[in-house]
């Protein structure tokens, strides 16, 4: 085994999983230009196809991005003003700002602390004659407790969209992520543990009119029976085909990412053993995909500091939660002590697929040792 070279644990390297991939890569592109067919297509259509059915649902509606997604499957759904969404705080921004664009009101609310995530519980207690949906986030590769979130909105008429640009291939119960809501909008960021070679989204549903509606909208609003014809006020986000493909490829080495993924977060947790690192909680039932290996610490910032002395590249998601930015704070009606206490203690550590053992042990060392450091052990 190659021992650890002097600061040198990336925080995320693609390059390890695309050098695997880079024969069939390159085919991709020499095709793409070879066709010069780049907006939609075949292309596009089988992607679409093949996601949808990884996620168990019927249709899937390339985008332009995660946010674009959000928003159009909103706004496909009939959402805009007058409507509330409830958003748990502890979600990256473009879950809020999906939802001000589609023209409905957010409603920020806590989450709970363990795995911080949103529950039916927070559901119950943000519902106003106004509510219209909830947004469940499957934060850092977890899924959320879908039974118990579908069963707060079945109580009180609501949709369930889920956010799952954080959980490709992660399950509830033994049933996919995407198959529960109304629809649900996915992420192909480069760093997603399904990426594209830039921005890229999907919305996936099992309800055909949802599919066709959000496809318009995301097309300048044209009519699926002549294109020369827009049917609504609309906007321009659709999936490249060059993308498409990049993320076809991509999608036969998933699953296997993906164990890589559950393996190293298995290391950490055997690991760091300390009693001033919190993990995120485990629930009976949920098959996470390890996005993110995200441990909670005192002196937060002292301890990043520290890491990156001894070469460990780290990240914070989220340094403030939603309502906590100035442009969103109106959004929650008080404080959300659990996403704020949280905040303030969240480190994300080195996780993607091609890392080493002996990057793993490293980290981990040096995070204990940062902690020894820092408060005497």
């Amino acid at each position: 085994m190659r021992p650890v070279a002097e600061g040198s644990v990336p925080f995320l390297d693609l390059g390890r999983s695309h050098a695997a991939l880079a024969d069939e890569l390159d085919s991709v592109w020499r095709s793409s230009v070879e066709q010069s067919a780049f907006i939609g297509g075949a292309t596009v259509e089988r992607f679409e196809r093949h996601w949808a059915a990884r996620c168990e649902s019927l249709h899937a509606v390339g985008v332009g991005n995660g946010t674009d997604a959000i928003e159009l499957g909103l706004r496909a759904m009939g959402l805009g003003p007058g409507d509330e969404v409830i958003v748990p705080s502890n979600t990256f921004i473009a879950t809020v700002e999906a939802v001000i664009r589609a023209g409905a009101t957010p409603v920020l609310v806590d989450v709970e602390p363990s795995r911080l995530l949103l529950t039916g519980e927070h559901v119950r207690a943000a519902v106003t004659r106004r509510t219209a949906a909830v947004i469940a986030v499957h934060l850092y590769g977890q899924p959320v407790d879908a039974d118990d979130l579908a069963a707060a909105c079945n109580a009180h008429g609501l949709a369930l969209v889920e956010d799952a640009a954080q959980a490709h291939l992660a399950r509830w119960r033994g049933r996919g992520v995407g198959s529960f809501g109304a629809f649900a909008a996915f992420s192909f960021y480069p760093g997603k543990n399904l990426g594209a070679m830039g921005d890229a989204g999907a919305v996936v549903t099992s309800d055909a009119a949802l599919a066709e509606r959000a496809r318009a909208l995301g097309n300048h609003g044209r009519s699926r029976h002549d294109h020369n014809e827009h049917d609504l006020v609309a906007m321009n986000s659709r999936l490249d085909a060059l993308q498409a493909a990049v993320l076809d490829v991509k999608l036969t080495s998933l699953s296997r990412w993906n164990e890589e993924r559950r393996a190293l977060a298995a290391a950490y947790r055997e690991l760091l053993v300390h009693p001033a690192i919190e993990h995120l909680g485990a629930a009976e039932g949920a098959e996470p995909v390890h996005h993110l290996e995200v441990v909670r610490v005192p002196c937060r910032d002292l301890v990043r500091a520290e890491l990156s002395r001894r070469g460990v590249a780290t990240g914070i998601h989220y340094k403030r939660p939603c309502h906590l930015n100035p442009p969103y704070a109106a959004f929650a009606e008080g404080p959300l002590p659990v996403c704020e206490e949280a905040s303030e203690r969240m480190i994300s550590l080195p996780i993607f697929p091609g890392m080493r053992e002996d990057e793993v042990e490293h980290v981990c060392s040096s995070l204990l040792a940062a902690l020894a450091a820092l408060h005497g052990g």
